[in-house]
């Protein structure tokens, strides 16, 4: 009578097994949270920059204009790419010390803060000349539009600080994937 009530017993999970194992393996592949993303979504603010691109494609017919978009889209993520794969490295070339380089970006994020709070109007007008002078010169997806609206000194800076936090490839690896979700 005893076999007729007995329940079929399921294995345990496999956290249960071997917690600490699994804790180890999930700490050292873990990607990146979404902090990074965040931060980077809001000081790149990607929408921030429509009127600089309607101010300075006015003149472009539509494939101009899906043409800037892409090199702007493209630009911006080889900067974040290069930033999170070589920015330490380039700071230890020119001997700069982690430490100094977040005070540094630190003051770029008050300043661009400041601005921000403190909105002042355009005060130059462009005239035709000076737009025909822009559209004879290269292209504006890299600059202005890429470096410094998109992918300025904060972002750079960001990403960097980031990089540095990265404990292993997967990290990093998140964190050059979030420079193609930026772009």
């Amino acid at each position: 009578s005893t076999s007729q009530g007995a329940v079929k017993s399921r294995p345990p999970p496999i956290r249960q097994i071997c917690p600490p194992l699994l804790k180890i393996a999930l700490y050292q592949t873990a990607p990146m949270d979404l902090k990074p993303l965040i931060t980077l979504l809001a000081i790149v603010n990607p929408l921030a920059i429509v009127p600089f691109f309607i101010h300075y494609t006015q003149d472009f017919n539509r494939a101009q204009r899906k043409h800037t978009i892409w090199m702007a889209s493209f630009s911006t993520f080889v900067v974040i790419a290069t930033c999170a794969l070589m920015g330490l490295n380039i700071l230890t070339f020119f001997g700069i010390s982690l430490a100094s380089f977040q005070v540094g970006g630190g003051l770029l994020l008050l300043t661009a803060a400041l601005s921000m709070l403190n909105a002042q109007p355009a005060e130059a007008k462009t005239n035709e000349e000076e737009l025909n002078i822009a559209a004879a010169r290269a292209s504006i997806a890299v600059v202005p539009l890429t470096i410094p609206l998109l992918t300025g000194p904060a972002s750079m800076s960001t990403v960097v600080i980031y990089a540095a936090k990265a404990t292993n490839f997967w990290q990093l690896a998140t964190l050059v994937g979030y420079g193609v979700v930026i772009a």
